[in-house]
């Protein structure tokens, strides 16, 4: 569990970051439409951890998640802030270990996790995204798949 923000300044400014419908996600989801593919946005793939996917292809069972390079410490461009250092520390471990989780139990029940960083490309994103994709099996519809 990541710790609590340290003071209100903090708690606010995280408050104000977007959950869903990110630039990164909407392009990825422009070029993935544009391609010819259609998905749930801001669903949760599984009830139980209630994890919610960016987009999420439910009858090839393939989450992807679209993530932020400072949130989900990029190995390429994470940043480590001055201010709070142990607190920040503790709360983006908090993120990786959380993300580590959701695609050790997806992968468990039979999903394929997909994870993007912000920095990729639209189209070299999407084309991972059609990679996992074609890799599975198109499962039998049920009444919730699209």
């Amino acid at each position: 569990m990541a710790p609590a923000p340290p003071d209100a300044a903090t708690r606010a400014r995280m408050q104000r970051q977007r959950r869903r419908d990110t630039s990164p996600e909407l392009a990825l989801r422009r070029e993935l439409h544009r391609r010819g593919w259609r998905y749930y946005v801001d669903k949760a793939p599984t009830p139980t951890p209630r994890r919610r996917a960016d987009l999420l292809f439910p009858r090839r069972h393939v989450a992807v998640y679209v993530d932020g390079c400072f949130w989900h410490r990029c190995p390429e461009h994470a940043t480590q802030p001055r201010a709070n250092a142990i607190w920040w520390t503790q709360k983006l471990a908090a993120n990786v270990a959380r993300d580590r989780d959701t695609d050790r139990r997806l992968a468990v029940e039979g999903w394929t996790v997909v994870r993007i960083w912000e920095h990729e490309t639209p189209v070299e994103a999407a084309t991972r995204v059609e990679v996992a994709l074609s890799r599975v099996q198109r499962r039998p519809q049920s009444r919730d798949d699209t």
